[in-house]
């Protein structure tokens, strides 16, 4: 199966490049490229990419608003948006991955790296390596700033899941793999992804990086202060 590569930045020779990288490839394809968040989102529309790559910041409507766009319509369920961005800390990238992205890339990322994410989102995986998930992702999301994206229904949603599929919720939240999460709660990786799919259907999260965001907006999973 081809995987289906939409290019979302507002420089025309880095699209250039990643349309030369990923065109190389014998299982990825190149779809559209768009030059600000609203051409992203209407090719999304037009082209049914498997993956997005998005530039944070375009003119005009930025990456954040064109990933709420995606997220937000039932029609393009299965898009996954991976932001771009030069500073990998950063508020906007937490913002996106609220809105609904499945992770980000530094942009000076090695060209082997950018293809394995996207090889990764597209699997429906998240792009959060335990350091960004463990630093990133628990100081901005668990500080809160009173006027931000928050969904107060989450902490409530947390009661249908049951004891295991909660355990299995705080390992992800964690950045542990499915094998990791096995050999710690000593079950079956395929048992790990049961629970991961069942919790996902109950929170309404479209993959790994939403259950992250959920574990901790809901308060499951506090920040470390260390």
């Amino acid at each position: 199966m081809t995987i289906r590569v939409l290019l979302a930045d507002d420089q025309a020779l880095l699209r250039s490049a990643f349309r030369v990288l990923v065109d190389s490839e014998p299982d990825m394809e190149v779809v559209g490229e768009a030059s600000d968040g609203a051409e992203a989102f209407r090719l999304a529309r037009e082209q049914a990419p498997d993956v997005v790559l998005m530039d944070i910041r375009m003119p005009g409507t930025d990456g954040l608003a064109a990933t709420r766009l995606i997220s937000a319509d039932p029609a393009l369920a299965q898009v996954r948006v991976v932001i771009l961005t030069t500073f990998e800390v950063d508020d906007y990238v937490v913002r996106s991955l609220r809105a609904g992205a499945s992770g980000f890339l530094g942009k000076g990322s090695e060209p082997e790296e950018l293809l394995s994410a996207i090889r990764i989102a597209a699997g429906g995986e998240a792009l959060l390596s335990p350091a960004a998930t463990k630093g990133l992702i628990a100081r901005f999301l668990a500080q809160g700033d009173g006027d931000d994206d928050r969904d107060p229904a989450r902490a409530e949603r947390l009661a249908a899941l049951t004891g295991r599929e909660r355990e299995v919720l705080v390992q992800v939240a964690g950045g542990h793999s499915n094998d990791e999460i096995a050999g710690r709660l000593a079950v079956s990786p395929l048992t790990v992804k049961t629970h991961v799919n069942r919790a996902m259907a109950k929170l309404g999260a479209r993959d790994r990086a939403q259950l992250v965001v959920i574990a901790y907006e809901s308060g499951l999973v506090r920040p470390r202060t260390d």
